[in-house]
């Protein structure tokens, strides 16, 4: 085995540049011997073009309110990689989709798919576009323009009654009589705590001025029409209709929604953070030649901002500003009938003495007759969350739920919660049962009750314009796939639609009876489909995005297994052999790690990580086992799944993969000392702890964007898992690879944009030089000064890949790759 040896100094500092067009790598354009046969070409320069032969999947899905069209934007093979999406259509009865090229013929028709509010009576639609309100006839689709103006108009709805709208216009809340036109503002609230009387003057200043007017009649007569001017000012505001109201101390006011009849007003407001410095980003490339420093995001720990919800009687002169910490304080302090997920003892404690800071409150819309609103609150800690109702009279709050986590609330759905079509109901998804399922309550906080139970989650959750039941789309029968239901108001007749493998994603027509479908599988992207709104009913295809010869390659339909953890959990993962590739194994195996945390990757739909699956073909045709994992903390299994990193990211995530190997070994044959992992962002986090914490288990590995230390990562994130580092500094050290570095005895790549805003480039740059002064060897870093974390140019993609293959072949393609000093050289890769 012919071998390459690192010179002393093994520490490699590589900035990557994108090859002359000229200058082919054979390495990029070669081809594995089995994979030839076939018109699609399985090089790394051919399958991270991306788009290219690809297209961008059908998005922004609409129906027309005749439902005679669905108007989608989408882009087909044959693009730059960089192109936009264009906007398509095709008859709502189905047929070939047809493709509006003129921009101003897409100008004009933007109006027929727009969104907007319905009258109650169903007959018209109103919508902001282009800063102006329009009226459309749904049946005609004829449009009536409402406004012309400067002035931005949004936010446009019908009032209850269906004869005026409400919208918003300068940051304030309006109202237009349909049959008039007029135009009435209705509030005008504003930031600040408004003009203050001039302070009395004391001492000194008040004998002189008493002089003054005492010795001059001058004086007097200039004050005597002050005060007359007073008196007429303060009888004019007092007839006015409209009172300048201020926000005083809660903070900047703004989101205002009006309840339909046009009584109260409730509205956030929020306070900053004061002036936390803001970590920078530096871009490299630029059109002056002059280095830019753009501040993006605070460091988690920083100061964080907090928010409130008031409500403004239309009329009045003042906002009650709802006290949701005492409130919460109160009730905090009696039992909790309304409780979630049980807290350790000390954290239910903190509850009942009062020491839970509510941080953020949020108002989630009215009731159809105006009466209640519902307001969510978070903490600061992260480990609480409260529902709420307001009555909007009084502003009296009624607790209707209380869900605590003793790691972070979360899951998905976490924003679906509003009321029950013309009823004092409310309905909510969260994880108080371990999963997100559904909850309801009346507005007086009777009658709770969780109308969906299972280990499955809901997703999506909505009306449809007859608003006689719920749509849902959720994992219900198993987490991998995600199906679209309809469920009566009370939990029952809950009924799946679509049917068969991966993900579909509907979208009603107006009168419910057909649904548009983007749908995918594990082999192929997702693409429209249009249907019958009936179960089972049969969908037919309306686009095709990949070129033909994507089509034609047998991609693998990874099979999905489950190995036993450590714990005795069952880890799900998706498996690519060799033999699904028509070749035999040489031993060695490639993990790979997700982005995120909280995302899924095992499934039977498109991943979204498209160039890494056709990557892993790429290896398994060259003889290499890849398992791809969805560890503690991805999405799509519960809360106990999703919450097992609780102050210890590089805990259960990782031992995930070190059984993986286990299974490999044990069922795949595959060779425990030929092991690679590699993944981006949180994936890069998990390859970095994984070479430096089980150096015995992982012998290479490429670490992508990675977090190195986690105080330096932002605050929403980070603080839910692992708290503040001031507060919880061993967390935050058990959990940052940086900590570690010293383990490094495997061959590690590092590749990292340097146009990070997510993932700052000063997080690499600190564990580079850390591994400098720890002397460390086999290693090297690759950076690309243009991309941002999600890297987006084929030639940073192919630079990236190139790499990534030159590591694994070099030290897992053979046993003894990674004995002594040296490593396998990497052949000449030729194509015949």
């Amino acid at each position: 085995m012919r071998r390459r040896h690192f010179t002393a100094a093994a520490l490699l500092l590589l900035v990557t540049a994108a090859p002359a067009a000229a200058q082919e790598n054979p390495i990029t354009s070669w081809v594995p011997e089995v994979a030839r046969d076939h018109d699609f070409e399985l090089s790394i320069a051919n399958f991270t073009r991306g788009a290219e032969f690809l297209g961008q999947a059908p998005s922004s899905v609409s129906w027309t309110d005749n439902g005679e069209w669905v108007y989608f934007r989408w882009l087909p093979h044959g693009h730059e990689w960089h192109a936009d999406a264009e906007l398509w259509r095709v008859r709502g009865s189905g047929g070939e989709p047809e493709l509006i090229d003129d921009p101003l013929v897409a100008d004009s028709l933007a109006l027929t798919f727009a969104g907007g509010d319905i009258s109650p009576d169903g007959l018209l639609r109103v919508t902001a576009w282009r800063g102006d309100l329009w009226l459309v006839d749904r049946q005609t689709l004829e449009r009536t323009r409402l406004t012309n103006t400067r002035q931005n108009q949004s936010q446009a709805r019908f009032t209850g009654d269906g004869r005026g709208i409400f919208f918003n216009q300068g940051g304030q809340i309006h109202h237009m009589e349909l049959e008039t036109g007029r135009v009435t503002q209705l509030t005008d609230i504003q930031s600040g705590t408004g003009p203050s009387d001039p302070s009395e003057p004391e001492g000194q200043e008040a004998f002189l001025r008493d002089q003054q007017s005492e010795l001059f009649q001058y004086i007097q007569r200039m004050q005597a029409r002050r005060e007359a001017q007073q008196e007429v000012a303060e009888l004019r505001q007092e007839q006015q209709e409209l009172r300048t109201v201020y926000a005083g101390r809660a903070g900047n006011p703004g989101g205002f929604q009006i309840d339909d009849h046009g009584r109260f007003v409730a509205l956030s407001a929020s306070r900053g953070a004061g002036n936390t410095e803001r970590a920078g980003v530096p871009r490299w490339i630029t059109e002056d030649g002059y280095t830019e420093f753009n501040p993006t995001r605070t460091k988690v720990g920083d100061a964080v901002g907090s928010s409130t919800v008031g409500i403004h009687a239309v009329g009045s002169d003042s906002i009650r500003w709802l006290e949701v910490q005492d409130f919460v304080d109160a009730w905090g302090a009696e039992s909790d009938p309304h409780g979630g997920s049980a807290l350790e003892p000390a954290q239910m404690e903190a509850m009942r003495d009062g020491e839970v800071e509510v941080q953020s409150v949020q108002f989630r819309g009215w009731n159809d007759a105006g009466t209640y609103g519902l307001v969510q609150a978070n903490s600061l800690d992260n480990k609480h969350r409260w529902l709420m109702s307001v009555e909007a009279e009084s502003g009296d709050l009624t607790m209707l739920h209380h869900v605590a986590d003793s790691a972070w609330v979360g899951g998905p759905c976490g924003g679906c919660a509003g009321w029950l079509p013309d009823s004092d109901r409310a309905y909510w998804v969260n994880e108080a049962s371990r999963f997100a399922q559904m909850y309801q309550a009346n507005a007086d906080g009777s009658d709770l009750e969780r109308i969906t139970e299972g280990d499955w989650e809901i997703l999506s959750v909505g009306f449809p314009e007859s608003r006689d039941h719920f749509v849902m789309r959720t994992n219900h029968g198993s987490p991998y796939s995600q199906h679209m239901y309809r469920m009566d108001f009370d939990g029952s007749n809950m009924t799946r639609i679509t049917e068969g493998l991966g993900n579909f994603n509907g979208t009603l027509s107006p009168d419910g009876s057909r649904m548009a479908v983007v749908h995918s599988t594990q082999t192929r992207p997702p693409e429209l489909y249009l249907m019958d709104n009936e179960p089972g009913a049969q969908m037919a295809r309306v686009t095709t995005s990949p070129h033909a010869d994507f089509l034609a390659f047998p991609w693998i339909d990874a099979e999905i297994v489950e190995f036993e953890a450590r714990d005795g959990a069952r880890v799900p993962a998706r498996i690519y052999r060799p033999s699904d590739m028509g070749v035999e194994s040489n031993g060695g195996a490639v993990l790979f790690v997700h982005g995120a945390g909280y995302l899924q990757n095992v499934h039977h739909w498109w991943s979204q990580y498209s160039r890494e699956y056709m990557f892993h073909h790429f290896l398994a045709a060259q003889g290499f086992t890849v398992l791809d994992v969805d560890f503690r903390a991805s999405a799509g299994y519960g809360r106990d799944w999703r919450t097992a990193i609780y102050r210890h990211m590089g805990g259960w995530d990782l031992t995930d993969y070190v059984d993986g190997v286990d299974y490999l070994v044990a069922e795949e044959g595959v060779d425990r000392g030929r092991i690679g992992i590699y993944g981006g962002s949180y994936g890069g986090f998990i390859t970095l702890m994984a070479l430096f914490t089980e150096p015995e288990v992982f012998h290479a590995g490429a670490a992508l964007r990675s977090v190195t230390d986690w105080a330096h990562y932002n605050e929403g994130y980070t603080s839910n898992i692992l708290n503040r580092p001031q507060d919880d500094p061993e967390a935050y050290r058990q959990s940052s690879p940086i900590y570690f570095a010293e383990g490094l005895q495997g061959h590690l790549l590092m590749n990292h944009p340097m146009y990070d805003t997510n993932v700052h480039f000063q997080d690499i740059v600190r564990l580079t030089q850390r591994l400098i002064e720890l002397n460390k060897e086999n290693w090297e870093l690759a950076v690309y000064p243009t991309e941002n974390h999600g890297m987006v140019d084929p030639n940073s993609w192919v630079d990236q890949l190139r790499r990534i293959y030159e590591l694994f072949w070099s030290t897992l393609s053979a046993p003894g790759c990674t004995e002594g000093t040296g490593v396998c050289e990497v052949p000449v890769h030729q194509n015949p």
